[in-house]
């Protein structure tokens, strides 16, 4: 599908819409995004363009948020990412719509499965590995990973702005290791392309700017409780997408 003006002014409006939601619950912005891109771009190129452009929405909320990080669990989480990467490299992957969208639609079960049944804790070197390597990979693999993120993250003792602004930086390097693993893709895309994500960058940044803000105003209770319903709802977007395009083909 080209992209006409109309079209580059819904997705930029989509894109500050997104960067909201990414600034208040970290991971919902991400799916919706890639829903979008989904429906006017082959997958591989789709894929890619959300990568660069959430390397600027997670990059600012990740700075907003920069005296937050904890830097000894993203140590543990980015050398996952690598191991990850390097796996996906080494089998040649390449994604698939209706796998990508069955994936990201049964990934919000993980939202709701009881906190004893996972004991999972980012602040573990080990865990945090496993961290890194599972949702890198996925990531890599399907686009998106939120939720595989938040499982290793609810049994910490972080509040809501320090779970938040870890995991943005770490997803500015799950994205950026996208980006680098679609390279082939991200350079036969058209100038157009590159445009869009010049042009939406500023919007990202403002969107996350203001879902910053909102996220100061959230109990750690309502933080919670909204994204897995948020979150939830695109998966069954995502999940009927993809038995739709099974069934067709």
């Amino acid at each position: 599908m080209p992209m006409t003006p109309l079209i580059s002014a819904i997705l930029v409006g989509v894109v500050f819409l997104t960067s909201t939601l990414s600034g208040i619950f970290g991971m919902a912005g991400g799916m919706l995004l890639l829903a979008g891109l989904l429906t006017i771009l082959p997958v591989a190129t789709a894929i890619a363009l959300q990568g660069a452009i959430q390397i600027v929405a997670n990059g600012s909320r990740a700075w907003f948020s920069r005296h937050f990080i904890d830097w000894r669990i993203m140590s543990t989480m980015v050398a996952g990412i690598v191991v990850a990467a390097v796996l996906l490299f080494l089998v040649r992957y390449q994604p698939d719509l209706a796998t990508v969208c069955i994936a990201v639609g049964l990934m919000p079960i993980l939202v709701w499965l009881p906190k004893s049944w996972l004991q999972l804790d980012a602040s573990r070197p080990l865990h945090g590995f496993s961290c890194g390597l599972i949702s890198g990979g996925l990531n890599l693999a399907v686009g998106v990973a939120g939720p595989s993120i938040d499982i290793f993250f609810i049994r910490t003792q972080m509040d809501r702005r320090k779970v938040i602004a870890t995991k943005s930086c770490m997803q500015v390097i799950s994205h950026g290791a996208k980006v680098v693993f679609y390279s082939a893709t991200t350079a036969a895309m058209a100038t157009g392309d590159w445009i869009l994500v010049a042009i939406a960058a500023p919007f990202a940044i403002a969107g996350t700017n203001l879902g910053y803000r909102i996220l100061q105003r959230l109990s750690d209770n309502g933080f919670r409780r909204w994204t897995r319903w948020i979150v939830t709802m695109l998966g069954i977007f995502y999940l009927m997408r993809g038995i739709l395009l099974l069934a067709g083909s």
